[in-house]
């Protein structure tokens, strides 16, 4: 069950990042947007409302929270780059996957929001110094993170969702 989870692997942060790594991080952001409507744009609607392990969220759920995670994120590094070490917002991502647009909204919504913004993020990313990634903001559940170690669990969240997803196809045969 734990593999159906973090078909992955648990994110374990890089503790000597670099602009090689960051480089690499940046890619997966850039990409995850493709990525994602190729493994989702052949299923229909009951491969859609199949959760990814048993209790787990579906596949429509995982999407929607990917572009809400990635605008929550975006913020996150927009604040750490324009005030001194801001708090964080954090949000009830358990109770927004149960709301309505969760439930009733085409995937292909969620799918084109996340290109939109990841466009800008990775042209906000890729304009970034070496020291601009030792800024940081406070976060509710992780506590103070520097953008360096942002990064990186952005990037992970990504391809830890998106291999959800994957994983599911794959066992499901679709």
């Amino acid at each position: 069950m734990d593999l159906w989870s973090y078909p992955i692997g648990r994110f374990v942060p890089e503790e000597q990042p670099n602009s090689g790594l960051r480089q690499l991080w940046i890619q997966d952001i850039a990409a995850l947007p493709a990525e994602l409507r190729a493994a989702v744009s052949n299923l229909d609607e009951e491969q859609q409302c199949a959760p990814y392990r048993p209790g787990g969220w579906t596949i429509r759920q995982v999407v929607h929270h990917l572009a809400d995670n990635d605008m929550n994120a975006y913020i996150r590094f927009k604040r750490a780059l324009t005030e001194d070490k801001p708090v964080s917002s954090s949000y009830r991502e358990d109770l927004w996957a149960e709301l309505s647009d969760y439930q009733e909204t085409p995937v292909e919504c969620s799918i084109m929001l996340m290109e939109a913004l990841h466009k800008r993020f990775v042209i906000l990313l890729r304009s970034l110094s070496p020291s601009d990634f030792q800024r940081s903001f406070v976060s509710p559940t992780h506590g103070s993170m520097t953008l360096d170690h942002a990064i990186q669990r952005y990037a992970w969240h990504g391809r830890h969702h998106l291999s959800q997803i994957e994983s599911l196809i794959k066992r499901m045969g679709w």
